[in-house]
């Protein structure tokens, strides 16, 4: 078998690196090797939906009306609104103050967002170039930064080192709001509210929502992706990516087949991709050593539940303050499942055969625990509890659960191929973002190998921003392609 292209993995960046690079005509054969954990939640760049003409094509995007409902230890719910002046009513009821201030919170974090959403929308920019091009991106963000102001500038350099419980004292004084808040700083984290550069990971899931919705989007993105024409669907394994002279040739299958192409995309993990797939000794040693130590730190497990009836809620968030998530996470650091779990439970429309699926994120749960093995009796240990909390604050809620799965990191590790069940790849902080992600020599996509290039959620932007590594890394294939023939 030949191809122009060979990309490895059917996430929604390989897909949509996959249809960007047939787009340009090019015969790509997308190999689905293992199963790939599916996003739902997050921001699509509107420039790859119409790039992909995928409103067309039926994508959907769902952004929840009330973004969060927290239950409040009194009794009653706090409901956060995408419309500001209901959210700051709703607040009023619990502090006065908080309400007056959150219409200036919302918009001061809505403009840094948008600094951030410039960046992401771009190729990561790279602060030691020497080409015009890359002159040019860096001014358009210094210009984009100065456009702030002058508090904007110094809310930019304050905000994104700081942590998310530090930002939020700052603002608001009500522990309900904070550890709603507090909750999405730390999300998908091996990190309390407490910790340094948490801040970054709260806007960093605010990029692309409207000012005063800090939760991500739900989209059926990858089903879309999924069905379009013009790929070419291989389900096999990859064991390995054949490389003649530094150069990729293609890769060999589980089953003996091979396929020949000049340019090979993985959206693996980069340990797996470098480490695995090819020989090392085609890396640097220095860059062996940085691939080993990317932190991909898992801590979320995911429980689909399947109800009888409406759950009556949109998006349930059990963080009644930062205390009770940075007690959450004391149990992950040392590898221990949090007794008292922060919870989010998000209720997935449409409804299918009678049955409300709610999907709930359990964090923290590493994956490699102290005394104990993930195992059935472990996992339904798991399950029982977090099901029994959230009868606490719905009533009849336990009796309405018909069926469930759950998927820990264990799961994600050993099934989707996540090192250390970490679904987003590498964890999204400062020192692993930008011209830094995963780490710097990968940073654009290219590898070593030429020919070889990475796309998965390891890259630039990172995880929770759905298609864009994706996008660029294909945008790279091509503007080598090109390069090579002019």
């Amino acid at each position: 078998m030949s191809a122009d292209a060979v990309v490895i993995g059917s996430g929604v960046d390989e897909l949509v690196a996959a249809h960007y690079l047939a787009r340009r005509g090019m015969r790509v054969r997308l190999v689905r090797s293992a199963a790939v954990p599916v996003q739902h939640a997050g921001w699509i760049p509107p420039w790859v939906a119409r790039d992909l003409g995928l409103e067309s094509h039926g994508l959907k995007i769902t952004r929840s009306d009330p973004w969060a409902v927290a239950p409040l230890s009194g009794g009653g719910r706090l409901e956060l609104s995408h419309d500001i002046a209901r959210t700051a009513a709703a607040i009023r009821s619990l502090s006065a103050r908080d309400a007056a201030k959150w219409p200036a919170f919302c918009e001061r974090m809505h403009a840094i967002a948008g600094v951030l959403e410039h960046l992401y929308s771009a190729l990561p920019p790279d602060p030691l170039t020497h080409e015009l091009s890359g002159y040019m991106a860096l001014a358009r963000t210094a210009l984009r930064v100065r456009g702030l102001g002058r508090r904007g500038i110094e809310d930019l350099l304050r905000v994104l080192p700081m942590s998310i419980a530090d930002l939020l004292d700052d603002w608001f004084e009500s522990d309900a709001l904070k550890g709603v808040l507090g909750a999405a700083g730390v999300m998908h984290l091996c990190q309390g509210p407490r910790s340094g550069g948490t801040a970054f990971n709260f806007l960093h899931h605010h990029v692309g929502s409207p000012p005063g919705v800090f939760r991500q989007p739900q989209s059926n993105l990858h089903a879309v992706l999924s069905a379009l024409p013009g790929i070419e669907p291989v389900d096999a394994e990859v064991v390995h990516i054949a490389v003649q002279q530094g150069r990729a040739t293609g890769v060999v299958l589980s089953n003996g087949d091979a396929i020949a192409a000049s340019v090979v995309v993985s959206g693996a993990h980069p340990q797996r991709a470098l480490l695995e797939l090819i020989d090392p000794g085609w890396l640097d040693p220095e860059l062996v050593r940085a691939v080993r130590n990317i932190r991909s730190r898992g801590v979320v497990t995911q429980l689909t539940l399947a109800l009888d009836r409406d759950p009556g809620f949109t998006r349930l968030v059990v963080a009644p303050s930062l205390d009770y998530l940075e007690h959450a996470y004391d149990a992950a650091k040392y590898r221990q499942i949090s007794a008292a779990p922060y919870l989010e439970a998000c209720h997935i429309e449409p409804v299918r055969d009678g049955r409300h699926e709610v999907r709930v994120h359990v964090q923290y749960t590493p994956c490699t625990l102290a005394d104990a093995t993930w195992d059935t009796e472990q996992a339904g240990r798991l399950a029982r509890r977090v099901v029994s909390r959230l009868a606490d604050d719905v009533a009849g809620f336990a009796s309405s659960v018909v069926e469930q799965h759950m998927l820990t990191p264990h799961d994600f590790q050993h099934v989707y191929g996540c090192p250390q069940g970490q679904t987003r790849h590498a964890e999204i902080a400062l020192d692993q973002m930008l011209w830094m992600r995963p780490v710097p020599e990968l940073a654009r996509y290219r590898t070593p190998i030429a020919g070889f290039y990475l796309c998965g959620p390891a890259m630039h932007p990172g995880g929770g921003i759905l298609a864009a590594a994706g996008a660029h890394a294909a945008r790279t294939v091509l503007d080598d392609i090109k390069t090579r023939k002019a």
